[in-house]
């Protein structure tokens, strides 16, 4: 962990001048990338489908409903939306975080064996900068949403260099971590999978490093990747060079 430590006496203060967006052939959606007061409408979308996804699924209990509609915990997120003009999928990034509690892992390990473990983890990892990733959700359409799974996947890095932290983190159940360690998330092994949001699921714990993600991604997720970021920095205007970005 090498990377300058994060200003902790207050939040990253990220004010996107535009939300970029881009065109993924790959899922055939429009990408979007939007803080919510920026982009209320589509922010409102976004909710709207995750509650739906996971109250079908029954784990609607894993959603801070309130703190959802707000926004207000929310950094960055990322929708995407399908060529009928439809959000069909999304994901957000909380933080970046002061405290160890702020993390929802703490909340869905609490009475858990690897609790103790989980405070740790973040806590070591504080000082560098903390973003958490959640309210994951796809339609129910096979195929797009296998390939905009990969899109979201993608969303822990561009987190990471848009608020200029070293990690990010995510929790659910291990089956689903699984379709997001192409972009170079490494789950935490030794931390023993809790019963969260009830006993039909194992949910495990996932971390992306930004000086080493790309070690473990897969090429193809590596490579859209650092296209994504170019078509960022382009319509943000900022301009840094996307290797940099990423090792600084």
């Amino acid at each position: 962990m090498t990377a300058p430590q994060l200003d902790t006496s207050g939040s990253v203060d990220l004010r996107l001048e535009t939300s970029p967006s881009w065109w993924d052939p790959d899922s055939e959606c429009t990408i979007v990338v939007a803080q919510p007061a920026a982009e209320p409408e589509l922010w409102s979308e976004y909710v709207r489908g995750a509650e739906l996804s996971y109250r079908k699924h029954g784990v609607e209990a894993a959603l801070d409903v309130p703190a959802l509609r707000s926004g207000n915990d929310t950094a960055l997120f990322c929708a995407g939306i399908n060529t009928d003009g439809r959000v069909v999928g999304g994901v957000r990034a909380k933080g970046p975080y002061l405290n160890v509690d702020d993390c929802h892992a703490v909340v869905e390990w609490s009475g858990q064996p690897g609790l103790d473990a989980v405070r740790k983890m973040v806590s070591d990892r504080l000082p560098f900068g903390v973003v958490e990733i959640k309210s994951a959700w796809v339609s129910d359409d096979p195929e797009q949403s296998r390939k905009l799974t990969n899109v979201l996947a993608r969303m822990p890095l561009h987190s990471m260099v848009l608020l200029d932290i070293q990690f990010a983190v995510a929790t659910a159940a291990a089956y689903v971590l699984n379709r997001w360690l192409s972009s170079g998330g490494v789950l935490a092994a030794r931390i023993p999978a809790t019963p969260y949001p009830d006993e039909r699921y194992q949910t495990k714990m996932m971390w992306w490093d930004r000086r080493t993600f790309a070690n473990r991604a897969d090429a193809h997720q590596v490579s859209t990747f650092f296209s994504e970021l170019q078509k960022i920095a382009a319509l943000t205007g900022s301009g840094e060079p996307a290797a940099a970005a990423v090792t600084t």
